[in-house]
């Protein structure tokens, strides 16, 4: 049986024929990959496989992740500010209105991403209050001023600060009117007692610390210090006056002189002659200040006592006022009848007791200047200051009633004789007519006790 004619061919031409075959089907094969075509069309004897072997030899395949899905949001526009009527049933909320996001939004065009749900107004508003503002706005907000503070506010917040402004202009304007009240006492004081035809012009033949016309007749020593000097008189070296007053320019001492009050007082310190003045221990005051001035002051504590008693057939002193003397006899020619009349007395001191303080005589101070009259006194306001006229004329009295005084040859064997039993040590003392006692101090008698006649 002859070959078909196909068959008989040459081998070249079956070579080429069978390529050709081939090189078609592999066209179809890769066709069916454009989009367009279903794998599902294609008929499963050109891929080799059916659906089910695809899917069971891509189990073993390790597939990359799928890209990261993001959901973009276009900028918020600023918002824009709408006048509406109010809505009469306010219980009935208004529906939201569609975003034209959602409203192109296709269900079937992206497959796997959740659908976003939509948001309500009230939760809407506050991401939109907590977005950026439009900087024209925010320029606006910062320049708008901040409202104004209560007084209250003010007090409270600037209540520190107050308060030390305060406390130092108070402070400022005390001293500037303390210093002037004091000053103005000082003068008032001067003008009254050491100008001219005053007392102590009568009495001194030099008032201040010179001789030339333009000298103070005033040294200021502190705020509340001041100081007088005369001097030129007989039976005395110099005066000196000290006034010291209350520290008016202190704020802090005048909120302590609340608890503890203080006067303006003033003092004179007379310095005697040696020759001019005799034993003399003398002091006067009020009883619970003579009673401390004798503790305290070493002369009234060795040589006086305080007299219980006054002189025999003598007007004495107002009851207010205690006498420590050596003797009475000596306190006796001391408080004279004009004395007691001017200032010392029942009646006078009524009326100028107030200004009084103590006067204190002694020969026995201990210091460069032993012998020394001291008289201390109250000193009135600048407007009252003619009512211690008495008790400064006590000063050039009792300067020449001391400078004159002598005390009688009696008087005077028997103090001798007390002062050097005192001055000597307390373990040998020898009185005269006596043997000498050891280890032993005699008890103080009253030398000055007359015995009485037999």
């Amino acid at each position: 049986m002859a070959a078909p004619s196909w068959i008989r061919l040459r081998p070249p031409r079956a070579a080429l024929l069978i390529l050709l075959l081939l090189a078609i089907n592999l066209t179809f094969s890769i066709a069916a990959t454009f989009e367009g075509f279903d794998s599902d069309d294609l008929p499963s004897a050109a891929g080799g496989l059916d659906a089910d072997d695809d899917e069971e030899g891509l189990d073993g395949v390790d597939l990359p992740p799928p890209p990261p899905i993001s959901l973009s949001t276009s900028a918020p526009s600023p918002p824009v500010t709408t006048t509406s009527a109010p809505n009469p049933n306010p219980a009935t909320p208004t529906p939201p209105k569609p975003t034209p996001a959602l409203d192109l939004w296709d269900e079937d065009e992206f497959e796997g991403i959740p659908v976003p749900e939509p948001i309500s107004s009230e939760d809407s508003a506050a991401p939109a209050e907590a977005a950026p503002s439009d900087p024209s706005a925010e320029a606006e907000a910062e320049a708008a001023p901040a409202p104004k503070r209560t007084p209250a506010e003010l007090l409270r917040a600037f209540s520190v600060e107050i308060a030390c402004v305060s406390f130092l202009i108070c402070f400022v304007l005390n001293y500037f009117t303390g210093k002037k009240q004091n000053e103005n006492i000082a003068l008032a004081w001067a003008t009254k007692f050491a100008t001219r035809d005053s007392i102590f012009d009568k009495n001194f033949s030099l008032l201040g610390t010179g001789d030339d016309k333009d000298t103070p007749l005033l040294l200021k020593e502190g705020q509340d210090v001041f100081k007088f000097y005369a001097s030129g008189r007989r039976f005395c070296q110099g005066m000196l006056a000290t006034m010291e007053m209350r520290a008016r320019h202190d704020l802090l001492s005048k909120f302590v002189e609340l608890v503890f009050p203080r006067k303006d007082t003033i003092t004179f310190e007379v310095v005697m002659n040696e020759d001019a003045m005799d034993h003399v221990v003398l002091a006067v005051a009020r009883k619970k200040a003579a009673k401390t001035m004798q503790k305290e002051e070493r002369d009234l504590q060795r040589f006086a006592n305080v007299l219980t008693s006054a002189p025999a057939g003598r007007k004495w002193v107002s009851d207010e006022l205690a006498v420590v003397a050596e003797s009475k006899e000596v306190a006796g020619d001391m408080i004279t009848e004009a004395v007691l009349d001017q200032v010392l007395g029942e009646k006078a001191f009524e009326k100028f007791g107030k200004w009084f303080i103590s006067l204190h005589f002694s020969d026995q101070l201990a210091g460069s200047y032993k012998k020394v009259l001291t008289f201390k006194f109250v000193l009135p306001d600048a407007s009252n200051m003619s009512e211690m006229t008495r008790l400064v004329a006590l000063v050039p009295y009792y300067i020449d009633l001391v400078g004159r005084y002598k005390l009688s040859s009696l008087a005077r064997k028997l103090m001798e004789l007390e002062q050097r039993l005192l001055r000597r040590p307390s373990g040998n003392f020898r009185v005269p007519g006596r043997r000498p006692c050891k280890g032993r101090r005699p008890k103080r008698r009253n030398l000055w006790r007359r015995q009485k006649p037999s």
